[in-house]
């Protein structure tokens, strides 16, 4: 059975993160009238902003409120997760920074980007091949 907390939590990240997902699409919608369609600068630009807000938040919330669960849950999970996860990604490496473990930072930058990439290839031609057969 699943908690009346635990309810609380899903509805704090659903509300979060419907609102990250519009904020980031009404961006992109917003940046494409005055940005070249040359390079993807809504994405770079929400990546960037997420970053920044991520950091932000976290470094407020637990210096303001000691890591507040249900703000931390709204704000850096939800919103931002809906916003970019890029964000959490920079985040965990800033984590990893902070904590002196550089080649594990730098394994998990390049890893993920790498990893990323390879895995994307794969499902493009995964994707396409399926799509020839249906």
């Amino acid at each position: 059975m699943i908690t009346t907390e635990a309810w609380m939590k899903v509805a704090i990240l659903t509300i979060g993160g419907a609102l990250g997902v519009n904020a980031r699409y009404w961006q992109a919608v917003w940046m494409a009238r005055w940005t070249s369609p040359e390079f993807p600068w809504a994405t770079f630009c929400i990546n960037v902003a997420g970053s920044l807000l991520i950091g932000l938040s976290s470094a407020v919330l637990a210096h303001r409120f000691g890591g507040n669960e249900p703000a931390r849950l709204a704000i850096v999970v939800g919103f931002l997760g809906g916003y970019t996860t890029f964000s959490s990604y920079t985040l965990e490496a800033v984590g990893l920074i902070e904590r002196d473990r550089f080649l594990a930072a730098a394994l998990y930058l390049g890893g993920s980007v790498l990893s990323g990439l390879v895995a994307c290839t794969a499902g493009v031609a995964l994707g396409r091949s399926l799509a020839g057969r249906l």
